[in-house]
């Protein structure tokens, strides 16, 4: 701002005169001094001229790099300081490089980073003056200005050992618990966001390039023109000011070319130091790639084999942070590992759900088993094991579950359920189950999640497979290895299969039940059947079976069928089942059956038959041929009439033709005086006969959705028949006598 020159006309020798006296041209008519005293060189010019004349000779006669240095230095600092700050200020790059200091900060100071390091690598633990002081770390430099390129390199020069605190912090607080939780979300959200693009990499590599540029052509010029700045200028051929003046040539100083050229030396030093540094990192840059970084050392080192590589700009941001101090990225890791996320859970699940607490949900299942439920826990609590008096294990929509050695505790333990669940095994754990385990239930989407270990259960009786199997079951690897099962007495397929699969009748010299249940898929090829000569029970449920199959027929041992659910229309073919000596229960109910043939009368085994929902309208008297009938399902057909020979099952006990049509019952049904269960509602009944009183052994009575004015008294022989099993309406009930509505009511 203060630059300027000082100019003086240039002073000529007239060449008339040898004398020692000079004169100087002028417009004006100087007259000789004749003073014998010199008082200096006359130039008749005043201030105002000699400012008009400094101002134009700095303009026109002084070099343009000795006017604008001190401008062309700014310049150049503000395009470097641009260049180097601008991926700080940019939205797009700013906000990952702050997302990623602040996670980096809390990884490295989280106390799950130091409990899984030193868990996994059995270290000591080093002294606290090992930590970088965290203020320091807030300003970590994102410039590889330190340390040798080689050392850059995938974390390949960490020689320090792992920082870990002491063991006795053996156990993480909730609180801890919760935030190292968060970090694992926060990273996992980040690698995915950062990992999609190269925009830190690029702006990078770009202003290093720009930088470089730029001190080439700084260099360059400077060098060249920095003897242009000179003390003394002179300043001629200046129209104007020759006109103004009447000199015509001048002699100039430059009052800052002194500190001009010091400075410019100075500054081609400083920009030569800077291009340096910028030259070498872009050595560093295009040397290797930055866009790829490996975590293998820390793979080998930790032991936490599954921390991924990753790539674009995560891996830029690790490969810098590595100039500072690798350590950061070797505790990073940590937080993307699975397996670290797990333990952390695991901890935290443990922590959650005690032993005691897990008590408190011990139940009694269908099987008269101790059974602990687990429903979308986020993982299974080793706590579990400590419940030695556990019987049965369901675990339910629980993924990546891994059962521990400590499983053998459970010696009592022979059910397990896995509904959707996704399962490992330890060795040890899959050797006990193979001993212990009696019963497994596993339901899946796909055949890919059936747990490989399954298969080698020799001493497993009751498989229960829950899932979508493919359409050719026949030569699905999953079936075939049923084989290996030599024990197995139960199998229960719920799946979508087209035929029975080879591997069923492979075990078939144990099987006793098996229990096929489809999604409507037509079940075809049942010939297999008929070499299941030691089935006791058979279900073919939503088989789309037409016809009853024959080759039931030939099961001779043979106790249970059930046909539930499919698609009977005729069902001509039930006199075959005489064959079949041992057979008591048969289930034909859910079909579209439309009347019983008179062949009924041969199955004289039977103890059990059901019809219910079906098509049914005319009952035939040979129904009731079977005489050794202890429960009889007529519901919901279209029934109008019951035969009297019903009287002639002396041993019936559960009779149901609720939802029929009915409208008189025979006096006849009143003689089944074992009958303990009788359900008569929704029918269009009107009268219930005073011989109801025969049946002293009724416990339940179903009369709701009939016609009845009121119900006979008689109802009081009837002493086992309570309040709660008489179903009728509350105004029906009011027409009973009050004693003998006491009697009900009474316990």
């Amino acid at each position: 701002m203060h630059d300027k020159i000082i100019c003086l006309p240039q002073r000529i020798s007239l060449p008339s005169d040898n004398s020692s006296e000079v004169g100087l041209k002028s417009p004006l008519h100087l007259q000789s001094n004749t003073s014998t005293v010199p008082t200096g060189l006359k130039t008749n010019l005043d201030l105002q001229q000699y400012s008009f004349i400094n101002q134009m000779c700095y303009e026109n006669a002084l070099h343009w790099y000795a006017k604008y240095f001190p401008y062309l230095v700014l310049m150049h600092t503000l395009v470097f300081m641009v260049c180097s700050n601008f991926w700080f200020k940019f939205p797009g790059s700013s906000s990952k490089i702050e997302h990623f200091i602040s996670m980096l900060g809390k990884c490295f100071d989280s106390p799950w980073t130091t409990r899984a390091l030193s868990e996994v690598s059995g270290e000591n633990p080093e002294e606290q003056d090992h930590k970088k002081g965290t203020a320091s770390r807030s300003n970590i430099p994102m410039s590889p200005g330190e340390g040798s390129l080689e050392k850059t390199q995938s974390l390949r020069s960490i020689a320090e050992k792992i920082v870990v605190d002491q063991p006795s912090a053996s156990v993480l607080d909730k609180k801890e618990g919760e935030q190292a939780k968060a970090l694992f979300e926060k990273v996992k959200k980040f690698r995915l966001h950062v990992e999609e693009g190269d925009i830190l990499y690029l702006m990078y590599v770009c202003q290093t390039v720009f930088k470089v540029f730029k001190f080439l052509v700084i260099i360059a010029y400077n060098s060249a023109l920095v003897n242009n700045v000179n003390n003394t200028v002179r300043c001629n051929g200046i129209e104007e000011i020759q006109n103004m003046t009447g000199y015509k040539v001048f002699e100039c100083n430059h009052t800052m070319a002194h500190l001009f050229s010091k400075l410019s030396c100075c500054y081609l030093f400083l920009v030569s130091v800077y291009g340096l540094t910028s030259l070498y990192t872009s050595y560093w840059l295009f040397y290797r790639s930055l866009k790829e970084y490996s975590f293998e050392y820390v793979r080998q080192e930790t032991g936490i084999s599954d921390i991924p590589d990753v790539k674009n700009d995560f891996a830029f941001m690790l490969h810098m942070i590595d100039q500072y101090d690798p350590l950061y990225s070797k505790r990073f890791a940590v937080f993307l590992s699975e397996v670290s996320e797990n333990k952390l859970k695991q901890l935290s699940l443990n922590h959650e759900w005690t032993a005691e607490k897990l008590r408190q949900r011990l139940q009694t299942n269908s099987n008269n088993k101790l059974e602990l439920q687990l429903f979308m826990f986020s993982g299974l609590p080793d706590t579990v094991f400590e419940l030695t008096e556990l019987q049965s294990l369901k675990l339910e929509l629980i993924n990546n579950v891994t059962i521990p050695a400590s499983i053998s505790q459970l010696q009592d333990l022979q059910e397990l359920s896995l509904y959707q669940c996704s399962l490992k095994l330890h060795t040890t754990a899959t050797s006990f189950l193979k001993e212990n385990l009696k019963v497994l239930r596993v339901k899946f989407d796909d055949n890919r999640e059936l747990p490989n270990w399954m298969y080698g259960l020799r001493n497993l009786e009751e498989l229960y497979l829950t899932g979508s199997l493919s359409s050719d079951a026949s030569k699905n690897i999953v079936l075939e290895s049923l084989r290996e099962m030599k024990c197995l007495k139960i199998l229960s397929l719920k799946s979508s299969l087209t035929k029975i699969p080879q591997s069923i009748v492979d075990v078939s010299s144990h099987l006793q039940q098996l229990y096929l249940h489809n999604d409507g898929t037509k079940l075809v090829m049942l010939n297999n059947l008929k070499k299941m000569t030691n089935l006791i029970e058979l279900e073919l449920v939503r088989c789309d079976l037409e016809r009853i199959p024959h080759a039931v027929f030939s099961l001779t041992s043979l106790q249970k069928l059930d046909l539930k659910e499919n698609n009977l229309r005729s069902i001509e073919e039930i006199v075959s089942f005489q064959h079949l000596r041992k057979l008591t229960c048969l289930k034909l109910w859910y079909n579209s059956i439309m009347y019983i043939p008179e062949h009924i009368k041969k199955l004289g085994s039977l103890e059990h038959l059901y019809f219910s929902h079906n098509k049914i309208e005319i009952l035939p008297s040979h129904l009731f041929l079977c005489n050794k009938l202890r429960y009889l399902d007529l519901s919901n057909n279209d029934i109008r009439f019951i035969p009297p020979e019903i009287g002639v099952l002396q041993s019936l006990q559960y009779l149901s033709v609720s939802c029929n049509k009915i409208e008189n019952l025979p006096d006849e049904l009143f003689f089944c005086k074992k009958l303990k269960t009788l359900k008569l509602g929704k029918n269009s009944l009107s009268k219930l006969s005073p011989k109801i009183s025969y049946l002293a052994l009724l416990t339940y009575l179903e009369l709701k959705g009939n016609h009845f004015e009121f119900l006979p008294q008689e109802l009081a022989f009837c002493r086992a028949l309570k309040r709660s099993g008489l179903i009728v309406e509350e105004t029906l009930f009011e027409t009973l006598p009050s004693d003998v509505r006491d009697q009900m009511k009474a316990e």
